[in-house]
């Protein structure tokens, strides 16, 4: 069982099939929509079209998603500020907020100039261009370490991935405490069907690479086991030696 959603890039290439065009498309709700259930009276249908015919991008669709009468229910009509702009990160740019600031700019904006800006202002941002781009459906990034990046933004995109049973219901915000008082997110076991805890005596296996220097910069694989209680000790002390995460996996 994974901990949380492991994705990988989902692109429209130039000439894609139906299937292929239909994989993006299921892609995409299910990434901006928080893995929602979509019922067929739900679909965006012009909004499909138009990516079909090449009309708009797949930015422009996951733009159309967010823009949605279905998203504004979901996310925004019942939930407060907080939890709003906690979900655009996750959603549209695969990643908890990094701090206060990151919230209170986006809080500000939608304040300021309105919904749709507070949408656009995740899409047209460099960082989903660079990532993204136009044709690439947004996926979680932040459950992937990086060289440099802090262990307390790992655990925070940890804590909203949560794999593809969860999804995203709940009007309060899951991260302000710790964001709000500086203060680092703790990874806590995930629950099972019946809404219990997982045991801790489970073992995850964590899957690593390392860049190797010497004439020329390599790659080298790594797997590791660990219990859970050493879980988030692991994690710190791979991102100490400058290694970086590439998923974290329970072992059956």
């Amino acid at each position: 069982m994974s901990l949380w959603i492991e994705t990988e890039s989902i692109e429209l290439r130039p000439n894609a099939s139906e299937e292929d065009l239909q994989a993006v498309i299921r892609a995409a709700y299910r990434q901006v929509l928080g893995n929602a259930h979509v019922m067929e009276s739900q679909r965006l249908i012009s909004a499909e079209s138009q990516l079909r015919n090449g009309d708009i991008s797949v930015a422009g669709f996951v733009r159309a998603i967010a823009k949605s009468e279905l998203y504004q229910t979901l996310f925004f009509e019942n939930s407060s500020p907080y939890r709003f702009v906690e979900l655009n990160f996750k959603h549209l740019l695969g990643r908890a907020p990094q701090d206060q600031a990151e919230i209170a700019e986006h809080v500000l904006i939608y304040n300021t100039q309105g919904y749709e800006a507070e949408i656009d202002s995740y899409i047209d941002s460099d960082e989903y261009v660079s990532n993204f781009g136009e044709n690439t459906v947004p996926s979680a990034r932040g459950n992937r370490t990086q060289v440099g990046s802090k262990n307390v933004n790992f655990n925070r995109t940890f804590a909203l991935m949560r794999g593809f049973a969860s999804n995203d219901a709940g009007k309060s915000a899951k991260l302000i405490s710790d964001i709000g008082g500086n203060l680092p997110t703790k990874i806590v076991t995930p629950t099972v069907g019946s809404g219990s805890a997982s045991s801790t005596s489970k073992r995850f296996r964590i899957s690593i690479t390392r860049a190797k220097f010497g004439s020329r910069v390599t790659q080298s694989a790594s797997t590791f086991e660990v219990g859970y209680n050493q879980l988030s000790q692991k994690i710190q002390n791979i991102q100490k030696t400058g290694g970086k995460i590439l998923s974290i996996t329970e072992v059956a």
